[in-house]
């Protein structure tokens, strides 16, 4: 379902969909609507945009005629970029379907070496989710299921009994209880 302003009929859009490490070194980055002319222009941008969001605590930053909220994680920010005049609260659940969908495909271990290691599946979420700029869906578990049906069909290992979990299920919801009792 294409989701739109009801008082306007404008599609709702994004500019840009990132993903940046602690040190502001891209991860993931999708742009929309040749918003920057250049890879450099854009890895200026994210820089930019990096450093200014590790000064404040706000969710939501007005920052060179674009709206910028984000989400921090372990160790990566989730940024999703709109025009200065696209609503907050749409970018706001974009960012949080972004989110919210790559959590289910890393199956909540929402960190660096796990993006890059299921990245073909976080590039089909993402086109699946936006596409030229338009957002397309904002259920994440619909997309998931689009991305990855089997995913889908087995659940989160977390959510089967213990009997059923193999040795190394038991081990990565070990070692994510664990890492979230330190974050903590």
């Amino acid at each position: 379902a294409v989701v739109s302003t009801q008082s306007t009929g404008k599609l709702n859009t994004v500019s840009a969909l990132i993903i940046l490490d602690n040190d502001g070194t891209r991860v993931f980055s999708k742009y929309y609507g040749g918003v920057f002319a250049t890879n450099k222009e854009a890895r200026e941008f994210e820089m930019a945009v990096f450093k200014k969001t590790k000064e404040t605590d706000n969710e939501i930053l007005a920052f060179k005629g674009m709206t910028v909220v984000y989400r921090s994680s372990v160790d990566v920010q989730f940024y999703v970029v709109g025009d200065g005049e696209e609503n907050e609260l749409i970018l706001s659940q974009a960012l949080n379907t972004f989110y919210d969908t790559v959590s289910t495909l890393l199956k909540k271990n929402v960190e660096k070496k796990a993006i890059l290691d299921k990245m073909g599946l976080i590039m089909l979420a993402a086109d699946d989710f936006v596409q030229e700029g338009v957002i397309l869906e904002c259920d994440s578990d619909a997309i998931v299921g689009r991305v990855c049906p089997k995913l889908e069909q087995e659940g989160v290992a977390g959510s089967l009994p213990i009997t059923e979990q193999t040795v190394q299920q038991v081990l990565q919801s070990a070692r994510e209880g664990f890492k979230w009792s330190l974050l903590r």
